[in-house]
Formats: structure tokens, sequence, C-alpha cells
């Protein structure tokens, strides 16, 4: 069976109660179980990560992702300058969708780039939560073709 990590970046943990106008009103914790049933019934198993630390994330990537096969992150934050992260990301060679709730590209001008996107198989925006829900449905796809 495949597994695939769930990453939530930087203030993802306060999702539900962080700018509902912008995020909604769904907590993380409802959000993980809908995407665990999600990835129960495409038979897969995951690996949901949350932190609010850029080296934290990092280290999930090495430590685990030799037992992987796909990465969905939402970096918040992170999306426009980390460049630590974009190298993990890169390094370790697997298929990457990036997702956020909001469209970054309908917010402020520091929000329109992400420097992940570039080692990322694909980028959903502004679909808010059911984004993952379409991320793991789209890496799923990506996996069985078996190229990226």
């Amino acid at each position: 069976m495949n597994r695939v990590a769930v990453i939530h970046g930087p203030n993802l943990n306060l999702l539900g109660r962080r700018e509902p106008e912008v995020y909604g009103t769904k907590s993380l914790e409802n959000i993980n179980k809908e995407i665990e049933k999600r990835a129960n019934n495409l038979k897969i198993e995951v690996d949901i990560f949350q932190s609010n630390h850029e080296g934290e994330i990092i280290d999930f990537i090495h430590d685990n992702y030799k037992a992987l096969s796909g990465i969905i992150i939402n970096p918040g934050g992170l999306t426009h300058y980390s460049i630590a992260l974009r190298d993990a990301l890169a390094a370790v060679r697997l298929p990457v969708v990036e997702v956020h709730i909001s469209n970054i590209h309908k917010r402020e001008d520091f929000r329109h780039r992400s420097v992940i996107a570039s080692v990322a198989v694909g980028q959903i925006t502004g679909l808010g939560t059911e984004g993952y829900l379409y991320a793991l449905e789209a890496i799923v796809n990506i996996i069985k073709k078996g190229s990226y």
C-alpha cells in the first residue's frame, strides 16, 4: 500500500480560529479526519504532520521519505521564502503536491510567489480545505503513472 505524507506548516494548527474569513471554520483536527477518510477510500496510508518550525518539517521529510510514495504539503508562510524546505523536498525526489486553502495569487503581493512550486508536480490553491482531498486524488494518480 502506498504511503503519503500530508504536511501542514506554520499556524495551520490554528485553523478554525485563524482568519476564518480567509481559511474557513474547519479545525485542523476535522480536516485531518477528512483526509484520513479519503485516504482510506483511495486505499492509501497517510502520515499527517504539523509543525510551526521549519527545521522540524525538514527533519520529518528527511526521517520519513524512504517509506513514502509522495508528499502533500501546505507550507503556510514558508511557501514564500523557505529555500531550505524547497531543497529538502527536491532532495528526496518524491512527487509533491502543494496545497493552499486560500488563493495565494489573489492575496497580498508577497504571497504570490512560491519557492516550493518549482519542485512540486502541481499546486492546488484557493479551493478551501477540499484542496487537500483533491491533492490526495492527484497524488494517487501521479504515483500510479510512475512518472513526475
